[in-house]
């Protein structure tokens, strides 16, 4: 039995440490991992692991989380560096891993997604019009815009003209397929102008700057001219309005500068604020819409922000050391006169010298015996993290609030001072105080007006009957300028004191050996030092991209507008062939023997020569000769108005083959003698090579005479939409009564 008692406990002992060795090895490898983690502060990648795989065995532990938070921020900036090195240097796919890589860390890093988009646009290019505009089903039938002008040709003009301003914008809206009307008030001006391979947008603002008028579309077919003045234009030009919701605006004043800065600069009339909504409502013309819209797309952009790491370090020793014996300082001499008796007395003077001696007594002083030594030392230390946006105050108040007396004491009427009595307190902020206005430099740098104060409640004394606190300060206020992660030492504040003092009775004091038994000795010690450190941190960083440095034309002072790219480049010109083959049609005519490259492709009338009398029809056959991959040719045929008529067009089967249908698009401007004639092929099918009939015209005689048939100008497209030069003819149609 007694063995069997013994074999137990030892496999109890066994057990029980077996289990604790089990319960402890999840928690003393954390352990093991977070001394690795400190000691790996340049791996925070490695350290972000550590803790990581700490959290999973203690989901709980506070300290773990913390960790894990610090460094994966500091793993995020990492990378984030890493890239804008790597794009600096050019390597702007290793620069876009990185990005990512900084990503996957933290998605919510700002900082990171904006490097990342913007490394991206690098190598991808801009986003076109299309990925910037949002999809999605109209909410509203309603115009979004006044109307634009769609003409029926989109070939170069040129033009030289000498007349009146009104027949000069006939011929060009003629020859693009518009019809132009007039203000009453426009007063007749002649001007003379030579267009030279200028589009159909650039041959009306030329001729409106030289008749001195403006031109807007009513329809996508019909243009106005109007006098160029400060009233027609108030009258005719359409506004448009819009509402603007700006993301970044964040306090009612932000916007207030966003609406007074668009005043300022397009002056605005009509522009509303709605602080309810973070809004921004502007009513004019679209020019200046989409100048107040380039502008806030320009200044919308999200503030940066930056984390701010304040280490603070306070380190303060004490040392008492006393060592002696402290005699009194004074001794009292005390009289006992005699007691009264009716005895005589008969003593000599003599014997009255002794009865002296017993009146008077001496107590001698007495001692303190002192040893004492005290050693004390304290350590205070503040991490915290304070994040601001730019240009904001981030305050940090880490201790306690100390009542301080203030105010007037009133007189008690037999006690002295009553404290109580008209007394007002205030309270102050003691421990670590920080105020710190960072601003974010576009290169990557933080300016920061910092105050930075260090107090404690050192002792107390007592002022008007109250005891007050007596507060150690250390204070920092300046400006600083550091690159993100700088580390900066704002002040090593050192105080030393050094006291020794020596109490006793003079001259034994200064005896070797004895001064001991009648002095005491006294040394006080004391070290103070405050560290304060800073580390700036930028997370998100101001978002300006090449679009938001781009200038754009707003027009001149007094009438602001905007222009399109499309609308102030030259056109360009049609191929020219080198060595053009003899004249299919007429190799007799001057045409072949001139030395000028000419196309190879013919457009001619059939008949040529035709007759008619008044009243009836007649069918005339345009063809196309020698042509290679022809996909649609819109082309303008002129006629005398007052001889023929065309009444209508029919389909050819070139452009078919016989087979499928085209799109005939046709514009006839009786009054005038044109029209406009497109045959188009269907969308996704290849050119026509060859000759053939493009479309076939019945013209109606009205009136005697002759009237010749031209094709004034064509623009013939292939299956890539590549102009294709071709050569045109004329026809002659003679009218008899």
């Amino acid at each position: 039995m007694p063995g069997s008692r013994f074999y137990g406990n030892r496999w109890s002992m066994l057990f029980i440490g077996a289990a604790l060795f089990v319960g402890g090895c999840p928690k003393s490898r954390p352990a093991r991992e977070q001394s690795a983690a400190y000691q790996a502060p340049q791996d925070p990648d490695a350290a972000l692991d550590y803790y990581q795989k700490a959290l999973k065995v203690s989901p709980a532990n506070a300290e773990y989380k913390i960790q894990a938070s610090r460094f994966r921020m500091e793993a995020c900036q990492l990378h984030i560096q890493r890239g804008q090195v790597s794009r600096v240097q050019g390597k702007l796919q290793v620069a876009l891993d990185e990005f990512r890589r900084a990503l996957e860390i933290d998605p919510s890093d700002a900082a990171a997604w904006q490097e990342f988009q913007a490394t991206r646009e690098l190598i991808d290019g801009p986003p076109t019009k299309e990925q910037r505009t949002p999809k999605g089903p109209r909410a509203s039938e309603l115009a979004e815009g006044p109307p634009e002008v769609k003409p029926l040709s989109s070939a170069p003009i040129n033009l030289r003209m000498s007349n009146d301003a009104k027949v000069v914008f006939d011929t060009v809206g003629k020859l693009a397929g518009l019809t132009v009307i007039y203000d009453p008030d426009l007063p007749g001006r002649r001007i003379s102008v030579e267009l030279t391979n200028v589009t159909f947008e650039q041959a009306l603002d030329i001729i409106s700057l030289e008749a001195k008028t403006f031109w807007k579309p009513v329809t996508e077919n019909v243009i106005m001219v109007i006098p160029d003045q400060a009233q027609k234009r108030r009258d005719y030009e359409e506004q448009v309005i819009q509402t603007y919701y700006p993301s970044n605006a964040v306090l009612p004043q932000d916007l207030t500068e966003l609406v007074t800065g668009l005043r300022q600069l397009l002056d605005l009339k009509r522009i509303q604020q709605v602080n309810s909504q973070n809004a921004i409502v502007i009513r004019d013309t679209p020019d200046k819409l989409a100048l107040a819209a380039k502008i806030m797309h320009d200044l919308d952009n999200a503030k940066p922000e930056v984390v701010i790491q304040v280490e603070v370090l306070q380190a303060r020793i004490d040392r008492t050391h006393k060592l002696g014996i402290t005699p009194d300082s004074t001794a009292t001499l005390s009289y006992s006169p005699p007691s009264s008796s009716s005895t005589t007395n008969t003593k000599s003077p003599l014997g009255q010298l002794g009865h002296l001696a017993t009146d008077y007594s001496v107590t001698l002083p007495g001692a303190t015996l002192n040893a004492l030594l005290s050693d004390s030392t304290t350590r205070i230390i503040e991490n915290p993290e304070l994040r601001s946006v730019d240009g904001q105050p981030a305050k940090l108040r880490v201790g306690d609030r100390v009542p301080v007396a203030t105010g007037s004491f009133q007189a008690g009427s037999t006690t002295g001072i009553n404290p109580l009595v008209n007394t007002q307190f205030q309270y102050i902020d003691v421990g670590v105080n920080a105020d710190i206005t960072p601003h974010v430099h576009p290169n990557h740098e933080v300016s920061m007006k910092v105050a930075i104060e260090v107090s404690s409640v050192t002792g107390f004394t007592t002022i008007g009957g109250i005891q007050q606190p007596i507060i150690s300060q250390r204070k920092i206020e300046h400006e600083i300028r550091l690159k993100d992660g700088e580390v900066s030492i704002l002040g090593g504040l050192f105080e030393q004191v050094d006291t020794k003092s020596l109490t006793g009775w003079p001259g034994l004091g200064h005896v070797p050996i004895l001064r001991y038994l009648f002095t005491t000795d006294s040394t006080d010690h004391q070290d103070n030092e405050v560290l304060i450190v800073l580390i700036p941190r930028i997370v998100r960083l101001q978002a300006l991209l090449q679009a938001d440095l781009r200038p754009l034309s707003s027009g001149s002072e007094t009438n602001i507008q905007v222009r399109r790219k499309e609308n102030i480049q030259t056109p360009a010109l049609p191929p020219m062939v080198t060595e053009p083959p003899p004249n299919p049609i007429d190799p007799s005519s001057s045409e072949a023997g001139n030395s000028r490259p000419k196309p190879t492709a013919r457009i001619a009338f059939l008949p040529v020569v035709g007759r008619l009398s008044i009243g009836l029809t007649t069918t005339i056959d345009v063809v196309v000769e020698n042509i290679r991959d022809l996909y649609s040719i819109p082309l303008l045929l002129q006629y005398d108005p007052q001889v023929v008529s065309v009444e209508e067009i029919h389909q050819g089967t070139f452009l078919s083959e016989g087979k499928q249908e085209i799109t005939i698009v046709e514009r006839v401007d009786k009054e005038h003698g044109q029209a406009v004639i497109s045959a188009t092929r269907q969308p996704n099918t290849a050119g026509v090579n060859g000759s053939g009939t493009l479309v076939s015209i019945v013209l109606r005689a009205i009136g005697p005479g002759s009237s010749r048939l031209s094709i004034v100008q064509v623009n013939a497209r292939d299956s890539k939409q590549q102009q294709i030069p071709v050569l045109t003819g004329e026809a002659s149609l003679t009218v008899n009564k």
